[in-house]
């Protein structure tokens, strides 16, 4: 369904050449950030803890776990989080591409 066409106003040509390349060049990118998602927490070693941190209310401050963040965990861990964000972002992206040139 065409959100514009609803409105009573047409499409301009740039769009309608334009967005379905820009659809395609964000599903890719989706579907490579989801392989590159897999690997890297397949790659992350299990945390021994667990969430029982969260229970017991123990909170150990160590120079490790304030630096945590500059290891090869911490950067896979930011890494994650931050193509995680960028799959959702694109996704939503995505979707109103597709309302808007259906």
């Amino acid at each position: 369904m065409d959100i514009l066409g609803l409105l009573g106003t047409g499409l301009p040509e740039w769009i309608s050449v334009s967005f379905p390349i820009i659809k395609y060049i964000l599903l890719g990118y989706i579907g490579l950030a989801a392989i590159a998602i897999t690997v890297l927490v397949l790659l992350q070693p299990s945390n021994s803890q667990g969430g029982i941190n969260g229970i017991t209310g123990s909170n150990v401050e160590t120079y490790y776990a304030h630096n945590k963040g500059e290891t090869r965990e911490g950067r896979m861990k930011k890494a994650t989080m931050w193509l995680a964000i960028s799959v959702a972002i694109a996704t939503v992206l995505f979707f109103i591409l597709t309302l808007v040139v259906a």
